[in-house]
């Protein structure tokens, strides 16, 4: 491929000692998330004067990088998460990667990192899952979870954009991310802690917003709840998301409402993907800014009959509790509500090939 000046392939280096099939039969058996990863990575070089250059399909290996790499300092990095599925007819599918491309381009132009081209993006999710394509796991809900990601990798001590990266795919077999089908999970509401705000990284998916979350995951976890859920930084009142997951409402007139992308909220694309099966079925699908107490009022009426959260790997979660300082109230019958299963349902069809795909998101790659 070129690139301007610049010509760009992915060589293949094989693994000189890839796991045996015994052993990666065994890993395969019930892989936990993000746990089991397989043989192979890809990587790609870039710098000012080179662009993006040595490319290859290589052994997954551990990294040597100087102490004074700019990511260790200045954090400069930004990652990207997908899946890929083996279908129903033996081929092989990545669901919107495409989508996935130019979300990464997005966080990178935030983070003063140099654009990826989108072609490059696709073929390194490609080649890698071609590659491993005998680490799917052979259950119901087993796909394998591609990692891309890039750091700044010049080694300086000074605040400035880096002037070299690295991007790297790593592929991990997963299975279905809830075991015996989704649960409902329960929510705390953290009115001490944001997780972005006005003209900040909320929209950039970069390592940083996930770090500043993690102290208030772990007051949700101290206090017996599953995940924490931020308001907006100016008023402590709008709801945004929950840590990793977008969030939707489901009202009893059959409409959905998720909160608006303001720069604030990661632009999910399992958000849009609802979105815009819901609207294809004739729902009202609003992106409105929803309150907390408009939340507990609407919960405590009727009016707010499910909520569920989305998110790659988890797909749809449904929402059964949710709580703050001074108020606790249960969604629905605090199970999985009828209008969650169906979105689960229809959206891991259309991801499996099991159902139409009018908007072509299943990119067949073998």
């Amino acid at each position: 491929m070129a690139w301007g000046q610049f010509s760009v392939t992915f060589a293949f280096e094989p693994h000189p000692a890839p796991v045996t099939a015994s052993e990666r039969e065994a890993r395969l058996v019930d892989p936990a998330f993000g746990r089991v990863f397989t043989d192979h990575m890809a990587i790609l070089h870039y710098s000012e004067d080179k662009g993006w250059h040595d490319g290859a399909i290589t052994q997954r290996v551990s990294l040597t990088m100087d102490p004074a790499s700019s990511v260790f300092h200045y954090a400069q990095e930004i990652f990207e998460g997908l899946k890929a599925y083996r279908l129903d007819d033996g081929g092989l599918a990545l669901f919107r990667p495409d989508a996935n491309a130019r979300r990464f381009n997005a966080s990178a132009r935030r983070m003063a990192m140099p654009d990826l081209p989108e072609e490059l993006f696709l073929e390194s999710c490609e080649r890698l899952v071609l590659t491993e394509r005998d680490w799917f796991p052979a259950i119901e809900g087993g796909s394998l979870y591609l990692r891309p990601f890039m750091i700044a990798s010049e080694a300086f001590l000074g605040v400035k954009p880096s002037a070299e990266f690295l991007y790297m795919v790593l592929a991990s077999s997963v299975g279905a991310y809830w075991k015996g089908g989704a649960r409902a999970v329960s929510l705390w509401v953290s009115h001490d802690y944001t997780r972005a705000a006005p003209g900040g990284t909320g929209e950039a998916k970069c390592g940083g917003n996930y770090a500043t979350s993690l102290v208030a995951q772990q007051e949700a976890i101290r206090r017996g709840f599953d995940q924490v859920v931020f308001l907006d930084a100016a008023e402590r009142r709008w709801i945004e998301e929950l840590g990793g997951m977008n969030i939707f409402f489901v009202f009893d007139d059959g409409s959905i409402q998720t909160p608006p992308l303001t720069g604030t909220i990661l632009p999910g694309i399992t958000r849009d993907s609802i979105l815009t099966i819901a609207r294809d079925e004739g729902l009202v699908a609003r992106e409105e800014p929803y309150a907390i107490d408009q939340w507990r009022a609407d919960a405590q009426s009727g009016r707010l009959v499910e909520s569920f959260a989305c998110g790659t790997a988890a797909v749809v979660t449904p929402i059964g509790r949710v709580a703050g300082p001074d108020y606790d109230f249960a969604i629905g019958s605090g199970a999985t509500g009828q209008l969650t299963a169906r979105f689960l349902d229809r959206l891991t069809a259309i991801q499996r090939g099991r159902a139409p795909d009018p908007h072509g998101w299943l990119r067949r790659i073998g």
